[in-house]
């Protein structure tokens, strides 16, 4: 077996399932899910709720596992509130994003979810769907309701993806959060239930960084419910949690972080609800990305390895712009009696591509390897986030990647 960055991640039964798949595979690892969702869990402060961003893999078999760990789902569109329906229904969920339509808003509504209110003109137009006295849901109860703020950020903090603290189409201005704020507190908006305060800031943080988001998340929570004196019940302080690609084997410090929650929640003096809503560094590290290797070549003294799928199955590396760490299976006992005749090898610095008619297919470049040839399966890790369903799937109509599970 030849090894890249993420061996000490693969198991029998994953490496099992990928060397016997017929094509590009997705390969998720239940038992492994479960065992992370659970330390996840205990992680956290007591009373503290995780809601699981479904934004990052709705595969029902993962939110099945899921749902013994979590207090909610966090979703983002119509569709993904369908999906929790039919899959796992006796779970709140909390509907974000920008540029909601009506259509959306009435369906929330309609289902009980509390909404993440990106805008002002936004939280006027759920107390008009909302009622009492107009619109699709007249007589109907009031619309909960959190307002999401787009805070002010240190400038030096090291986020791979930053929705706060610049101009963003995440949240509201807090000078536009105070709008809101004066009008609820002076009833103007009969239609709505404020329950509290969302932030979701930053992506890509370590332990410390993603606190120190919260700590600021909360004491402005707080400030705003003092200033306009309306009660703050919950308080979501985001996600963000790092995955790290570069090194595979390394983790989130959940113990660190949810150590330092508990500060700041005792700090901030609230007894309001506190919710996370992670995605990625939940499910990422259950999923592996198999397929095989259908050419090799050299062009330009640079080492080309042509696998059967590609960035349209996993689009990640292309989109974040890192290389997605890899196992290469190439022992006889996994892939049957090959002659080296008839199957080309090289070593050293190798790019890994798909076959899409594009340069940007790119799933690993320059990566060192102890030896990669035609036939072996390739695996990538950290495959169980922002694989198949953020992915241009159907540029060329190549057929969709098959799934197994394991454990």
């Amino acid at each position: 077996m030849t090894t890249v960055g993420a061996a000490a991640l693969l198991t029998p039964a994953v490496a099992a399932a990928a060397a016997t798949a017929d094509g590009p595979t997705f390969v998720y690892d239940l038992a492994q899910l479960d065992a992370h969702a659970g330390v996840i869990r205990s992680a956290l402060p007591t009373g503290t709720q995780l809601l699981y961003a479904v934004k990052a893999n709705p595969d029902p078999r993962l939110l099945a596992v899921l749902d013994r760990h979590v207090d909610g789902w966090e979703i983002a569109s119509r569709g993904e509130l369908a999906h929790l329906r039919r899959h796992v229904p006796d779970r709140p969920a909390y509907f974000a994003g920008p540029g909601k339509t009506d259509a959306e808003l009435t369906a929330a509504l309609t289902a009980g979810v509390t909404l993440h209110v990106e805008s002002a003109r936004e939280l006027r137009r759920i107390a008009a769907l909302a009622g009492p006295d107009s619109g699709p849901r007249a007589g109907a109860s009031r619309a909960a309701v959190l307002l999401r703020v787009n805070l002010p950020v240190p400038t030096d903090l090291p986020a791979v993806l930053a929705m706060g603290g610049r101009p963003s189409p995440f949240g509201m201005d807090p000078a536009e959060a105070d709008i809101c704020g004066r009008a609820l507190a002076a009833g103007a908006l009969p239609g709505i239930e404020f329950r509290g305060i969302h932030a979701h800031l930053a992506s890509g943080l370590d332990a410390d960084d993603c606190a120190g988001l919260a700590d600021l998340t909360l004491h402005w929570a707080v400030a705003f419910g003092r200033r306009h004196r309306l009660p703050i019940a919950e308080i979501d302080v985001g996600g963000g949690m790092a995955v790290d690609y570069r090194r595979p084997a390394d983790r989130f410090d959940w113990a660190g972080y949810g150590e330092r929650l508990g500060r700041g929640i005792r700090a901030a003096g609230t007894d309001a609800v506190i919710r996370i809503e992670p995605g990625r560094s939940v499910t990422a590290y259950s999923g592996w990305y198999a397929t095989r290797v259908v050419d090799l070549k050299r062009s330009h003294g640079r080492w080309f390895a042509l696998v059967a799928g590609g960035t349209h199955h996993l689009r990640t590396p292309v989109a974040k712009g890192h290389d997605q760490p890899f196992v290469v299976l190439g022992n006889r006992s996994v892939l049957g009696n090959r002659s080296g005749a008839d199957r080309p090898t090289a070593s050293g610095p190798v790019t890994v591509v798909g076959q899409l008619c594009t340069p940007k297919d790119i799933l690993a470049s320059e990566v060192p390897v102890e030896r990669i040839g035609v036939g072996d399966v390739v695996v990538f890790a950290l495959a169980g986030a922002y694989g198949f369903t953020i992915s241009h799937h159907d540029f060329l109509m190549h057929p969709r990647p098959a799934v197994r599970y394991v454990g």
